[in-house]
């Protein structure tokens, strides 16, 4: 009888689940991303994560904990991931360089900058870090990593990319392959990645994490040549938009994160990309400075992003609560400023690629091929492209290969008796 019973509640559980899942509280759930305090699991995070508030997570170098750090954060990672009700999105910025959550010092592998790879042109080394970052994020239990950076070079005097080194090169062909060399490395070991900015942040004179980046005058259109490259080899994941704004590609002035101009017109309609979409850190200050947290929200998801991040990491910004940011969501589409079509939408995205992190890793790639194979039908030329602008990059070396033999022959001769 207490065996009928047990399986009568366990039916009844995930009856309520399945159901759950199917609510609009839930969709709107999925669509919100948070990180939490400290390097410990934390309860309010844990309650809204059981309770289907939330889709996904960040972790940042505070989350880090100082001794035994591989096994005490996979622990954490782990305790959020079998509280969550769908594959929960674990997300983390590891670029390489100075954007590096886990650092040597915590006993993870050494990185490098984007930078480095592209002055350096060498392709085995770029599958190697990634490779390295790839195989840490997935032994941690993390699925997401919101690299590469596919901003072009443009401004040497950009504070927050170029400085930063977290570009690969001011050639956006170059940018491309680097950037698809990463990605492939990530994709062998079912990480998800995110590029970032959209729709381009390289040229800015501003850093968006303190006020509003104008590239009204500085952008150029060769900023989107590494996502058009890199949609032709289905090698893009998931979007990340950037907190600029560019009055040629938005004339009321929009941040891109908040520009259905910008994300739907150019992203979705013109470069014909489908698929996921991050906002930046909603409370940097390009945004909070400007924009209430209900406008930030609206304007946000109609413009087209699917996920909003709220990371809790910006200092001295309000913190943003999870039930408030939920109930902000519910209230839009309740009294139809959001369309509840629009919620649909973002939701079939996410658990789409939610689903895909459940199936072996053969099935993973698989898919991914199916679609690369139906590019290429509709690309004859995209693959070969590809191949050329890699031999391209590789051929800018040589000259500095030839300079370097004839001095060692040099040596050769001036060392003979």
């Amino acid at each position: 009888m207490r065996y009928i019973f047990s399986c009568i509640l366990l039916l009844s559980i995930s009856q309520s689940i399945a159901q759950s899942t199917d609510s609009l509280s839930f969709k709107i759930g999925q669509m919100i991303l948070i990180g939490f305090p400290g390097p410990k699991v934390d309860d309010n995070v844990l309650k809204v994560v059981r309770e289907g508030k939330v889709g996904s997570i960040i972790l940042f170098e505070k989350n880090v904990p100082k001794t035994n750090s591989y096994h005490q954060l996979k622990k954490i990672l782990w305790t959020y991931q079998q509280a969550a009700p769908a594959p929960l999105f674990i997300a983390i910025d590891q670029e390489g360089g100075l954007v590096n959550r886990l650092k040597e010092k915590y006993g993870f592998p050494r990185s490098i900058t984007a930078k480095q790879m592209g002055r350096d042109a060498k392709l085995d080394s770029v599958r190697f870090y990634s490779t390295s970052t790839a195989t840490t994020l997935a032994g941690l239990g993390i699925n997401i990593n919101f690299a590469p950076v596919v901003d072009v070079a443009v401004n040497p005097l950009n504070p927050v990319i170029v400085k930063s080194e977290r570009s690969f090169s001011s050639n956006p062909d170059t940018v491309a392959i680097m950037a698809n060399e990463v990605i492939q490395a990530h994709r062998e070991h079912g990480i998800i990645t995110v590029l970032k900015h959209f729709p381009g942040h390289g040229s800015s004179l501003a850093d968006s994490h303190k006020g509003i980046a104008d590239v009204t005058q500085t952008w150029t259109e060769a900023e989107l040549t590494p996502y058009y490259t890199l949609l032709k080899q289905n090698s893009i994941d998931a979007v990340m938009s950037a907190h600029i704004v560019n009055k040629k590609l938005d004339v009321r002035g929009l941040p891109g994160t908040l520009s259905d101009s910008i994300l739907t017109g150019i992203l979705r309609n013109k470069i014909g990309y489908k698929g996921l979409v991050f906002s930046d850190d909603l409370q940097m200050e390009a945004i909070t400075k400007h924009y209430s947290l209900e406008q930030t929200i609206e304007l946000a998801i109609l413009a087209g992003v699917d996920i909003l991040l709220f990371c809790n990491n910006v200092p001295g910004s309000e913190e943003r609560k999870v039930e408030n940011i939920h109930q902000i969501i519910t209230q839009l589409v309740k009294s139809g400023k959001i369309p509840e079509a629009r919620i649909n939408e973002s939701y079939k995205r996410i658990m789409d690629w939610k689903k895909s992190l459940q199936q072996p890793k053969a099935f993973w790639m698989q898919q991914f091929q199916a679609l690369k194979n139906e590019n290429t039908k509709s690309e004859p030329s995209a693959a070969s492209k590809v191949e050329r602008l890699k031999e391209d990059v590789l051929k800018e070396k040589e000259p500095d290969k030839k300079i370097e033999e004839s001095r060692k022959k040099k040596k050769k001769k001036k060392s003979k008796p």
